[in-house]
């Protein structure tokens, strides 16, 4: 699925692309476990709400926290969120998932999209299922970000509603497998 919307003159607004199928009932689709899905938060993401706001918003780190805390309690999965600056404190995070169980990784790379190789490696070994986020439309931007090309998919572009939309394919693509 590649969605691309306009916004005035020509720009090109949100963009959600990559592969996730949408079914009737996608938020719930065969979900009969608990799935445990770790959310890693990139370089620079503990200062979301006072950094730059005009292109990342008002929110809050607490406050985006909450809000997907929620999501995962609304919805019936396990959700842990690991904010880090530091490459490697990230990698041996997704390492440590992929060996106790987690069934998938959502990620907004953030500072590390630049030259995050190390990271793209340990995201290849790790073999989690993995959706990235990004608050902002990086395409628009001018931004590549090296991590994409091992995601699954890629949503950019819709602001923090981008996060419940990375956890939302991330739960259908996890329901899919199950069945």
């Amino acid at each position: 699925l590649y969605i691309r919307r306009k916004h005035g003159k020509g720009q090109a607004g949100p963009v959600i692309c990559g592969y996730y199928p949408l079914t009737t009932d996608w938020a719930t689709n065969g979900r009969e476990a608990m799935h445990r899905i770790l959310l890693v938060q990139g370089a620079n993401l503990t200062y979301l709400g006072k950094r730059e706001p005009h292109i990342y918003g008002t929110t809050t780190p607490a406050e985006l926290d909450g809000r997907l805390n929620g999501h995962a309690s609304d919805n019936g999965y396990e959700l842990e969120i690991f904010y880090t600056n530091i490459e490697g404190e990230a990698i041996n995070r997704i390492y440590d998932a992929a060996d106790s169980g987690f069934d998938g990784l959502v990620m907004n790379p953030a500072g590390f999209s630049y030259a995050g190789y190390a990271l793209r490696d340990c995201l290849k070994a790790a073999a989690l299922p993995y959706v990235e986020v990004h608050i902002s439309n990086i395409e628009t931007r001018g931004i590549h970000c090296v991590l994409s090309d091992v995601s699954i998919g890629m949503i950019t572009g819709f602001g923090m509603y981008g996060y419940i939309l990375g956890l939302e394919a991330m739960l259908n693509l996890l329901a899919e497998a199950q069945a």
